[in-house]
């Protein structure tokens, strides 16, 4: 019987934490992650990999301001589609090379992705969203009356530029998606939620300087394309109430009523775990079988069902 997953690795599960952050890590920790999924993939099966872009995309706008006087800085929208590429390459090539390992023989592909989004989105009026370096206050108000750009005190850290996260409206290249799956290619896309273009009154594309959380877009794009299992690989093995306190309580598997009652009490951070209970409550309701949430090192197991938190209807 054919089965149909999305894995979506989060940005901070490819650049942890703690690590240096190298290639050779990256790839180190790719690898680790994909070898499950290589071992559980049949001939027939769609799978579709996704991935997050933060701290990438973060470094490419660092190496942006710190080149700026001999280079000139691209736009946001350029720099998402520059980390696509670079975290789509590294992708493929660990899963093809995993599939070869398990003596599997299915070809993979990676797509830079646009997803639409509504230039009237209020989330692009009052951006939340902080990208790029650490500024003093002086030096962050200067750029922001010299590019105009919104600026704001980062947790105490410093002042940064902050962005909008619109809705994800469409993803452009779905026909080119949805051929690569009937074709039997493991399809990699929507990198970083992908990078978010609009239409002009002619009806043509342009960039916006925003970034699309890549959950949510990974959601979005799942029920488009009528996939069974989301997978969303982060920085733990389960998702918790009373997270961090002495009575945490790791959640093996809870129905989507459960989750939307501990989603209305707070359970979860604002910009941890909030915006993935989020997506996968979308995704469930828009027909979607299962939502498992797990660590790298995890997911063999949780594709076992020994591990991770399950989501279900």
């Amino acid at each position: 019987m054919t089965r149909s997953i999305m894995l979506a690795l989060g940005g901070n599960a490819i650049l942890p934490q703690g690590r240096a952050g190298t290639i050779s890590d990256q790839i180190e920790i790719t690898d680790q992650s994909l070898r499950p999924l290589a071992e559980w993939v049949q001939p027939g099966d769609k799978v579709v990999i996704t991935h997050g872009n933060g701290p990438v995309v973060g470094n490419i706008l660092i190496r942006n301001d710190a080149a700026s006087e001999e280079i000139p800085p691209m736009p946001v929208d350029v720099c998402d589609a520059d980390s696509q590429g670079g975290l789509g390459y590294m992708i493929a090539q660990s899963m093809e090379n995993m599939l070869r390992a398990v003596d599997k023989d299915q070809s993979v592909a990676a797509l830079v992705t646009r997803v639409e989004v509504d230039p009237n989105d209020p989330a692009l009026k009052n951006p939340t969203k902080p990208i790029g370096p650490f500024y003093s206050q002086e030096r962050a108000t200067a750029l922001a009356a010299a590019k105009g750009w919104q600026v704001k005190e980062d947790a105490g850290r410093g002042w940064r530029r902050v962005i909008g996260s619109p809705l994800p409206v469409k993803v452009v290249e779905m026909p080119a998606i949805q051929t690569l799956l009937n074709a039997g290619q493991v399809v990699i896309c929507v990198g970083g939620g992908g990078v978010p273009v609009a239409r002009n009154a002619e009806g043509q594309f342009y960039g916006i300087e925003a970034v699309i959380d890549k959950d949510r877009a990974s959601a979005f794009l799942a029920s488009k394309l009528g996939i069974e299992t989301l997978l969303i690989v982060t920085g733990v093995t389960h998702v918790a109430v009373n997270f961090n306190k002495p009575d945490q309580k790791n959640l093996d598997q809870i129905t989507m009523a459960e989750a939307a009652q501990y989603l209305e009490a707070g359970e979860f951070g604002e910009g941890s775990m909030k915006p993935k209970m989020e997506a996968a409550l979308n995704f469930l309701r828009d027909g979607g079988r299962e939502v498992i949430i797990t660590h790298p090192d995890t997911i063999g197991e949780a594709l076992k069902g020994t591990s991770g938190t399950r989501i279900v209807p």
